[in-house]
């Protein structure tokens, strides 16, 4: 069986995108996909992992979480999806690192599932833009509180990715730039269901409705459905071109008012999450999914 665990990054639409895929269920149960509720597994999981030493053994955890995740059926793949493995906004920044708890606590959480095959998904986002979601997301009141006086400039994704795969170098990574996820959602919907890239899903336009207006939505569905067997990348080049034309200003711009902060750091900033997302690229056993 393989148990697929879809963990953020916080603030990237993480449970819009286990929403949509949700809409799928015929589809994914006829293809042998179950999405386990987080209900089922979320206390024991998070106990588990910030714990592991206490009560339960792996073995133990495990036979309890199957039971949970299958619910009597016998799924061959079971897609997970918990923020919270990689642990909470308030500590996302630490030591110039992103996440520096992150390998130690999937490595707990691989030793639970050690007889199936395991995949991990998250997205990424612009440093310049990510910390500000983890202020806003928190009690805390300057970035400097937020990291523990972690220099923005020094976070790199690449570095938590490559911690990801030194302590589990068998498991694959599937990341994409949480920037993209307009014109890919399907195409990570698909990912996460294991479907192959022409299967027809359901849920795919979900994010557009919230970015684009109900106008531009609308003459978006009627070009679909005037224009059918447009292949993913002609369908990503059309959502482009409305989004230009009709997207919502509002959802589609960040606010980056941040004390302290200028255009010359944000700037920067951009530009080092750029090399970062072309060295994320060429990592080994590492999917990055593009427009």
């Amino acid at each position: 069986m393989q148990i697929v665990l879809h963990i953020g990054a916080h603030f990237t639409n993480e449970e819009k995108l286990i929403n949509s895929l949700a809409k799928n269920t015929e589809l994914l149960e006829a293809q042998g996909v179950s999405i386990a509720p987080l209900t089922f597994y979320n206390q024991k999981i998070r106990s588990f992992v910030n714990h592991p030493d206490e009560k339960l053994t792996p073995l133990g955890i495990r036979k309890e979480l199957l039971a949970d995740l299958t619910q009597e059926k016998s799924p061959d793949r079971v897609v997970m999806s918990n923020t919270k493995i990689f642990g909470i906004p308030k500590l996302a920044v630490r030591n110039h690192l992103i996440y520096p708890n992150a390998g130690t606590r999937l490595e707990t959480f691989a030793n639970i599932f050690h007889s199936e095959d395991i995949e991990v998904f998250f997205a990424i986002r612009n440093p310049a833009t990510f910390l500000p979601a983890l202020m806003n997301g928190t009690s805390v009141r300057t970035v400097d509180e937020l990291t523990d006086g972690s220099l923005a400039l020094s976070l790199r994704w690449s570095e938590l990715i490559m911690r990801v795969r030194n302590i589990l170098p068998n498991v694959p990574v599937t990341v994409w730039c949480n920037e993209d996820t307009p014109l890919i959602w399907e195409a990570i919907l698909r990912e996460l269901a294991g479907f192959d890239p022409t299967v027809p899903i359901l849920g795919g336009l979900d994010l557009l409705e919230d970015i684009m207006s109900s106008q531009g939505l609308s003459r978006f569905k009627d070009y679909l459905n005037e224009h059918p067997g447009m292949s993913e990348i002609q369908k990503r080049r059309v959502i482009a071109a409305f989004l230009e034309k009709f997207g919502l200003e509002d959802e589609l711009e960040e606010e980056l008012d941040l004390q302290g902060w200028t255009e010359e750091l944000v700037q920067s900033l951009t530009e080092a999450y750029d090399e970062d997302v072309f060295l994320i690229e060429r990592i080994p056993s590492v999917t990055l999914i593009t427009p």
